[in-house]
């Protein structure tokens, strides 16, 4: 199974900090266009994101499992299905395993899934996000940013330009 692994914030949604509620969450653009473009070419979409605001008592995990529920609903209301969305409630200073970079939610997708991470993509717009695919040894990496990331696999300023990107090179995807 190949997989298209997902950062929240800055990738799926504005990334306005600690986003936690339904009325702060803006989908990005594009966002519906381009998971369904990987969808398409037989992805199973993922979502891995760190949740610090958790750890650091600024909402709690029933706020971010609501706003969940809703991200997800929304997403299905599109026709794009998330099989598994995995998260690190944990502050940066709890040293934990699941927090990017760190492998722990890659790992607990495989207890799971039988991935081919060796066909599989990460997508984020944080140096973590990118740190995390080369330490799981995920094939593709993605950065959406301002400024280019010299070690991910394709760098694009925002989603929009990856789609635009993707869909003019699809057999980049079709692994």
């Amino acid at each position: 199974m190949k997989a298209l692994f997902l950062d929240r914030d800055g990738i799926i949604n504005r990334d306005y900090g600690y986003v936690s509620t339904i009325e702060e969450f803006a989908f990005t653009e594009d966002i519906f266009e381009f998971l369904t473009l990987f969808a398409d070419q037989g992805y199973t979409l993922f979502i891995v994101t760190n949740q610090s605001g958790i750890g650091r008592g600024y909402y709690s995990e029933d706020d971010f499992t609501i706003l969940t529920q809703w991200m997800l609903t929304r997403l299905e209301e599109e026709g794009i299905s998330i099989t598994e969305v995995y998260y690190c409630p944990h502050a940066p200073e709890a040293n934990c395993n699941c927090r990017k970079p760190s492998i722990g939610m890659i790992t607990q997708a495989l207890e799971t899934y039988p991935i081919d991470l060796a066909s599989s993509w990460m997508i984020g717009d944080k140096e973590s996000d990118i740190k995390l695919g080369t330490n799981a040894k995920i094939a593709n990496t993605v950065f959406i940013g301002k400024s280019p990331h010299l070690n991910a696999s394709f760098s694009f300023v925002s989603i929009s330009e990856a789609k635009i990107y993707f869909e003019s090179n699809k057999e980049k995807i079709h692994g």
